[in-house]
């Protein structure tokens, strides 16, 4: 299928901007590991003419500005951009496809949730208006009080290239929602429906410079993104080492962060499951979007009752998956983003065999598909939790596998991680599910299933997993800063020094 690549410029003040440096990135098709396109590589001189366009919107106009609208007016624009990107499905399905690898299915399953999270958070802008003033209750009769919520102001958003799009729209969605104005510094391994959103923006008349959009590296745009006096807070999905320095340099400026980082999550199967069931979710859990999901299932707790016929299935279906370039049909995985991440995904195979334990399928090149970014989904047996592979975060499909014989020693299991981000138990005895939800250090758990996200429920983690939480109302009051207003109500003077004429 031949697509075409839209030669795109920097986003900032609702123009298209060319870089000061003139400097580009190629695009890479992950398939077929042919150069496709070229971004617009932003550096510090461009984040600040987004910083001071985003200011600008912030502020202009005096009560007209976007800061001040009312939530009524932010819904109409978010409105229209889910509108169009419904109408331009297809057309963003295809790019996200063929430039971060993932199947087209899932790619075109992604952009109605891109949609549906405008619309949601549409909702919510409405809402927030009745919000404004609610009273205080206050142990005075003399005094009455009342709250405020404002945008935070200018934000600056990073995002990753597993869902380039519906991760950035997790965090332009509700900061717009909530009044703030933001820039956009989408991952440069998948930025090009990132850019198609600044299209449709264009296209709908939001406000000049209340979404400014800078593709280019993190060191060239992220970091002066993070370090700017301007922006005034960051809001980052990524790995827990650049996650520490975004907070290391937004510490500097007292700047609030929210972070949502890496995982090595447990999925803990028992032994009174359906197995075809388990088996399936088991492997969405961590094969979903090629393996490349900070909250992948990743570790596999099976009850050692079942543990020989589970993994039996288990290797039988995982072979059965159709690994292929993303537009094929029925294509389950496609390739790993980018060549740094395949030899990353390798290696981590590798060192697990070296270390002892047991691949009993995957982690190598697929024999039909010769050139691309293919690895076929490893399972890995006979795992000690001192192994690299049952403790980092591999961020691609390679699933590691232990046994339990009780539901403590499971639950351990569970939490010996550092990262905190997500787990799934899966059973049929919904008051053991209970138990295991509450003991998981997670702040994400699933009850016989994996990777379920709707826009409505809170989405973040505990520990190195991050903190803070995006989605839901919790993702607009990410955005939000709280401001109390108190007034004296009484007649009488407030009494507590005495006045010149009575001394």
């Amino acid at each position: 299928m031949a697509i075409t690549v839209p030669r795109r410029q920097l986003f900032i003040g609702g123009q298209w901007t060319e870089p000061v440096r003139r400097k580009t990135i190629p695009v890479v098709n992950p398939a077929t590991e042919d150069i496709i396109g070229y971004i617009p590589a932003a550096t510090s001189e461009d984040v600040e003419l987004a910083v001071e366009a985003a200011r600008k919107a912030l502020t202009r106009n005096k009560e007209n500005d976007w800061a001040k609208a009312t939530g009524a007016v932010r819904a109409k624009y978010l409105r229209a951009i889910a509108a169009k990107v419904i109408e331009r499905k297809s057309e963003l399905a295809n790019l996200e496809a063929i430039d971060c690898g993932k199947p087209l299915d899932e790619a075109a399953w992604d952009m109605d949730d891109v949609a549906g999270c405008f619309e949601y958070y549409a909702d919510l802008a409405e809402g927030l208006d009745a919000k404004q003033k609610a009273p205080l209750s206050l142990p005075m009769d003399t005094f009455k009080g009342y709250i405020l919520k404002e945008p935070i102001g200018v934000v600056g958003l990073i995002t990753p290239w597993n869902y380039p799009l519906l991760m950035a729209v997790w965090k332009v969605a509700p900061s717009l929602a909530a009044g703030c104005t933001a820039i956009l510094k989408p991952s440069e391994l998948a930025s090009l429906t990132c850019l198609e959103l600044a299209d449709i923006c264009r296209e709908v008349g939001l406000p000049p410079g209340v979404l400014n959009i800078l593709t280019g590296l993190g060191t060239e745009a992220g970091a002066p993104l993070t370090s700017h006096p301007h922006v005034d807070k960051i809001v980052f999905t990524g790995s827990t080492t650049t996650g520490s320095s975004i907070m290391t340099s937004a510490a500097k400026l007292v700047k609030p962060v929210s972070l949502e980082l890496g995982g090595k999550s447990p999925i803990i199967v028992f032994d009174d499951v359906d197995i075809d069931k388990a088996v399936e979710w088991t492997m969405f859990g961590c094969f979903w979007t090629n393996g490349q999901i900070c909250s992948a299932t990743s570790r596999l707790l099976v009850h050692e009752r079942i543990a020989d016929e589970f993994l039996d299935k288990l290797v039988k279906w995982t072979k059965n998956i159709k690994i292929s370039d993303p537009f094929e049909e029925g294509c389950r995985l496609g390739p790993v983003v980018s060549k740094g991440q395949y030899d990353r995904v390798l290696k981590f195979v590798s060192n697990a065999r070296n270390e002892g334990a047991t691949v009993l399928c995957g982690g190598t090149r697929p024999e039909h598909l010769k050139k691309g970014y293919f690895v076929e989904p490893a399972i890995i047996s006979n795992v000690t939790t001192s192994m690299e592979i049952w403790r980092e975060e591999v961020f691609g499909p390679a699933l590691c596998v232990k046994t339990f014989s009780t539901e403590d020693e499971a639950i351990e299991l569970a939490n010996d991680s550092q990262y905190g981000l997500a787990g799934a138990v899966l059973s049929n005895d919904l008051d053991r599910c209970d138990r295991v939800s509450k003991a998981f250090q997670a702040g994400i758990v699933w009850v016989n299933c994996s990777q379920p996200c709707f826009c409505q429920a809170p989405w973040g983690g505990t520990k190195r997993s991050g903190f803070g939480r995006e989605l839901g109302e919790w993702g607009l009051e990410n955005y939000l800063s709280v401001k109390q207003v108190t007034q004296y109500i009484s007649d009488e003077p407030w009494g507590w020094y005495k006045p010149p004429s009575k001394l």
